[in-house]
């Protein structure tokens, strides 16, 4: 595979996606890349650090990354793996009534004011639903564009999504305990290890990590797991393999958490995204 591999799933007047995939292959920061139009970008599998200038942020299946029009940027791979991410990009005037003002820079081209921020599980299921049923060819333009703008408004929405206010210090904490989480989802980490590995109490732990991405860093994690599974549900008949990888007890513990993350068992979301 070529460090990227990019696949265009829709194109319309409305919106255009695809699919990018990278090998992961280089650790280090690239090159200075820059994007030729705003998007939004949902990763769905493994993890890449972004850097923009002095600040950084975690690209992972939790989060929206916004790619800015112009603006510089760099990439990392701190674990290997690679990752792929599904890529939006919306004409302009709907992406201006989409968006919360309080998130867009003011003046000049259309741009966002941070990096990225977390989204919910509806939304990381809406991602999962529309790529499989894209890339299956299941799902009329139509439909898919409809879902897409639900897609962007709840990604966006003040209730649904989280910035965090924290310290650069904090965030850079959270930062490193996202990437060791991601570097093995299937483990059954505990905070005695997770606190070894990043040098500090687990109590101090869990407040910084609470405070900087808004929920407690087990939920974090369950997120995480759950978002590999509907990345991987359509390569496992097994669902009992599928929940001893990602770190369950069994496949009833695996099935009552993906339920209540996305109101659907793993069976009836595999037959949704099959006939949407």
């Amino acid at each position: 595979m070529s460090e990227f591999d990019v696949s265009r799933l829709l194109d319309t007047d409305t919106v255009a996606v695809r699919t990018v995939r990278c090998s992961g292959t280089c650790r280090h920061r690239s090159a200075e890349e820059c994007a030729s139009a705003t998007h939004l970008v949902f990763p769905y599998r493994g993890v890449y650090m972004r850097h923009v200038g002095g600040d950084q942020a975690v690209a992972d299946a939790n989060h929206v990354l916004f790619f800015n029009a112009d603006e510089g940027y760099q990439v990392s791979h701190p674990i290997e793996g690679g990752d792929a991410s599904l890529s939006l990009t919306l004409a302009e005037p709907l992406l201006h009534e989409l968006a919360p003002s309080a998130l867009l820079k003011s003046g000049g081209k259309l741009g966002f004011l941070r990096q990225h921020q977390r989204i919910d599980p509806r939304a990381q299921a809406l991602v999962a639903l529309l790529r499989h049923s894209l890339q299956n060819n299941s799902i009329e333009p139509l439909e898919a564009e409809g879902l897409l703008l639900t897609l962007v408004a709840r990604s966006l929405g003040p209730r649904t999504s989280h910035a965090s206010a924290a310290t650069h210090a904090r965030q850079r904490l959270a930062d490193r305990v996202k990437v060791l989480l991601a570097s093995d989802l299937g483990r059954r980490w505990t905070l005695a290890e997770i606190g070894t590995e990043m040098g500090c109490s687990p109590v101090y732990l869990t407040q910084v990590f609470q405070q900087v991405e808004g929920l407690p860093l087990y939920r974090y994690h369950l997120r995480l797991r759950l978002a590999r599974a509907l990345d991987l549900l359509g390569e496992y008949d097994d669902l009992s393999a599928l929940a001893a990888e990602l770190g369950f007890s069994s496949h009833s513990h695996f099935t009552a958490a993906f339920k209540q993350a996305y109101s659907r068992s793993p069976t009836e979301f595999k037959q949704s995204a099959r006939r949407a």
